[in-house]
């Protein structure tokens, strides 16, 4: 899998831009502010049609222009492909695969990335709802069905959630309740299916490289949190939707009352400890950067595993954040596949890559 080459056309600070990138190490570089991440979200968007820092397309599109348009030329299952994509203000988001239409879901069957940007730094100490981002965004890029169902669930609660605010001035609302919190048993049950299957793949993989990264044999352990009446989120889908439903209805009232979704997969969890101690409470700094990371890189290895390609990795301004030795254990593991790494200037790091320089200034890429 290879990003031959991509096309901007008023995104972000991008006029009109294309730039080709190179089949190793592409590393990024110039002062803040000038579009370095611009150019990493837009590639990132090329994977699954949105961008990671927003989630208003009408932010993508360049000042005082009308529309914006993102074109990526690759190599992806044996042949050459392209992906195009184009935002308009008051219009809807056009996405075509090779000159065909396509959800944004399908768009990761033909490219997948793993990023790896600051705030994922954080992940660790963050709460829940980080990690279930990272969850959620690895899985949609393996499993396009999985998106769709994480969509739908969204919209089920939101509706849910109007109903519980609003049924005091008007009750009849409340008649719908139930039929919003079966559906939304009968997608969690699925749901939680393919969460089990993702944590399980990635407490395997990720143990020896965060004990390799560590340099101190520390021990990563990494389990799924749901549902306190899911015992076993590897069963069926038919036992997983009566644990759900069960536990559903012994906090309708509770629900009501109070006005909120007190139940569901939206409060799911990833339980990371570190030598048997929570990682969240007690990690330092350190194990903390040293734990992200080797999420990461054990997403990076899951994706090759299952798809027999290697995902692009972009890493967004991240070695900076990090220790020589850190970054020496990063620049070691990328091998393999394509990647683009954006930095300051920083001639130590560019030269130990050996990858193609790219020198962003005022959103021009020389």
């Amino acid at each position: 899998m290879q990003l031959n080459s991509i096309q901007l056309v008023n995104f972000r600070n991008y006029a009109e831009q294309r730039v080709e990138l190179a089949e190793g190490i592409n590393v990024i570089t110039g002062e803040n502010a000038q579009g370095k991440t611009n150019l990493l979200e837009s590639v990132f968007m090329l994977s699954c049609g949105h961008a990671f820092r927003t989630r208003f397309d009408k932010e993508l599109i360049r000042f005082d222009t009308d529309f914006a348009r993102i074109t990526g030329e690759l190599f992806s299952r044996e042949r050459e492909q392209r992906i195009d994509i184009k935002l308009g203000h008051g219009a809807r988001k056009q996405i075509t695969l090779n000159g065909v239409k396509k959800n944004a879901s399908e768009l990761s069957e033909v490219l997948r990335v793993v990023l790896f940007c600051p705030d994922d730094l954080n992940m660790i100490k963050s709460g829940a709802k980080e990690r279930r981002r990272f969850m959620d965004m690895a899985i949609s890029q393996l499993r396009p069905q999985y998106s769709e169902l994480l969509s739908e669930y969204t919209r089920l609660y939101e509706h849910k959630k109007r109903i519980l605010n609003d049924w005091h001035e008007k009750p009849s609302l409340l008649d719908t309740l139930d039929d919003y919190s079966d559906c939304m048993c009968r997608i969690s049950a699925k749901l939680i299916r393919y969460r089990a299957a993702f944590v399980e793949k990635l407490r395997q993989t990720a143990a020896p490289i965060h004990s390799d990264f560590s340099g101190s044999g520390e021990e990563l352990e990494i389990s799924y949190s749901t549902v306190s009446t899911v015992d076993d989120p590897f069963a069926s889908e038919a036992a997983l939707y009566e644990k759900l439903y069960r536990h559903q209805q012994s906090h309708r009232e509770a629900e009501i009352a109070s006005g909120n979704v007190l139940t569901g997969i939206h409060k799911d969890d990833l339980e990371i400890s570190i030598n048997g101690v929570s990682a969240r409470l007690y990690a330092s700094q350190g194990q903390t950067r040293t734990a992200a990371l080797s999420l990461k890189m054990a997403e990076r290895e899951i994706s090759t595993q299952d798809t027999g390609e290697t995902p692009i990795l972009l890493l967004d301004d991240v070695l900076s954040e990090l220790d020589p030795k850190r970054q020496e254990y990063v620049l070691n593991r990328i091998g393999g596949g394509q990647t683009l790494i954006s930095c300051c200037e920083d001639e130590q790091i560019k030269s130990r890559t050996g990858g193609k320089v790219l020198t962003v200034c005022g959103g021009v890429v020389k």
